[in-house]
């Protein structure tokens, strides 16, 4: 989190953060409460020297037999002021502290007030019948089992089935295997857990806890996003400057509650609360970070282009950024039975946000800096998945296998 130092440096862009992120944080009341923390120090650090003062003087004149009455009684109003204001110290760091937490990430000055489409690729299939939606399609083949699932963990907990397992694992594998042997990131397989500071470090905590599933017992995190692992690799460390950037990359189940999505889509992978995510992590010098945003952007909308998807990259408006992000790009994915765009990867810039929390630092010369951290999805199988078997139907019913996920799937299409 930003400390409180750097909030007093930097308060207009954190109010203008605020503002466009529409959270309410009152900036001027925190500091005037910094300001009464750094009087209260001075004025403890004060009484802590007329205390050991008044002790001396006391010490001395029992030595020498002299009445010390009233310096004790000076001594005891000493006492009590000091734990009055050591009270109220602890009390505003903690106020402070706490509003600090909930302080987001301001948006980069590039970012729009409104949504923008910046990039289409593709064309748009016009089929020569009506397009079913991938739920149909999946229910007809018996690839996806939602009721199998539910019967197991509840309900938007998908099972997939024979083909509908191997076209979910092939996906996986061909995401990874490119993004290692082409675009050059490290193999990481992560624990599908993470502690509470991990996820306090990328922003999950405490903005997004009702989201989070929490064991506990232990006081582990389900893994939302393999970017926790991921970025907590680093976690109070400094990195040298000679290795930046690192590029790491990995599969992960994901878990989340989608408490706030009563209401919204939900059929069939709509909105689940189990999914598979290849994800893309980048630690960069803070000089570069909006080159390496670029770069990691190309990344993700590779692997669609390989797919055949006709997909749209969205630059989100400020509004619509997460806690974390400083800038988002998000790539949509054409499903044309649903008729309609699906976000399948957000590609993120967090600057030295997700670091400040983290205390990822790297070593330039004799000093250390905060690195900037990034993400993709690179990308989320649900939706991708969705776009697969809608733009590759046929009018018969069956399913094509995109051509670079055949070797990994052994067939060409379902059934």
């Amino acid at each position: 989190m930003f400390s409180i130092r750097y909030v007093r440096e930097n308060a207009q862009k954190i109010k203008e953060g605020i503002r466009k992120k529409k959270v309410e944080i009152d900036i001027d009341l925190l500091l005037q409460k910094d300001e009464r923390r750094r009087k209260l120090i001075t004025e403890i650090d004060n009484l802590r020297h007329e205390q050991k003062d008044a002790g001396r003087i006391i010490g001395e004149k029992k030595q020498q037999g002299e009445d010390a009455e009233e310096l004790i009684n000076q001594m005891q109003e000493i006492k009590r002021r000091l734990k009055a204001s050591e009270e109220e110290l602890k009390k505003l760091e903690g106020e402070i502290n706490e509003t600090l937490k909930w302080i987001p990430n301001p948006p980069h000055p590039s970012v729009p007030v409104e949504e923008s489409v910046i990039k289409e690729w593709g064309e748009v299939k016009e089929f020569p019948f009506e397009p079913k939606d991938h739920l149909t399609l999946c229910n007809a083949h018996g690839i996806l089992d939602f009721p199998a699932g539910a019967r197991i963990a509840g309900s938007n907990f998908p099972l997939y089935r024979g083909k509908g397992a191997k076209l979910e694992r092939a996906l996986i594998n061909f995401m990874l295997d490119l993004h290692i042997k082409k675009h050059g990131y490290t193999e990481i397989f992560p624990p599908f857990l993470a502690n509470e500071k991990c996820m306090f470090g990328t922003g999950q905590l405490p903005k997004l806890k009702e989201d989070m599933y929490l064991i506990e017992q232990d006081g582990l995190y389900l893994n939302p996003t393999a970017e926790v692992p991921l970025t907590n690799m680093y976690r109070e460390s400094v990195i040298d400057e000679k290795d930046l950037p690192i590029k790491f990359t990995a599969y992960t189940a994901c878990f989340r509650r989608e408490a706030g999505s009563y209401g919204k889509e939900t059929k069939g992978l709509m909105r689940v609360h189990q999914f598979n995510k290849v994800e893309l992590v980048k630690f960069s010098h803070p000089e570069n970070s909006y080159n390496e945003l670029e770069s990691l952007l190309q990344d993700a909308e590779e692997v669609l282009q390989l797919l055949g998807l006709p997909y749209r990259v969205v630059l989100l408006p400020y509004d619509d950024l997460s806690f974390a992000s400083a800038k988002t790009y998000d790539i949509e994915v054409w499903a044309p039975g649903l008729g309609r765009w699906l976000e399948v990867s957000s590609v993120s810039n967090f600057e030295d946000f997700q670091a400040r929390r983290a205390n990822i630092r790297f070593r330039s010369g004799n000093r250390t800096e905060f690195v900037h951290t990034l993400n993709g999805s690179g990308v989320a199988t649900p939706r991708t998945f969705i776009g697969i078997i809608e733009n590759y139907q046929q009018e018969d019913g069956s399913i094509i296998i995109p051509e670079v996920l055949r070797k990994y799937t052994g067939f060409d299409r379902i059934p």
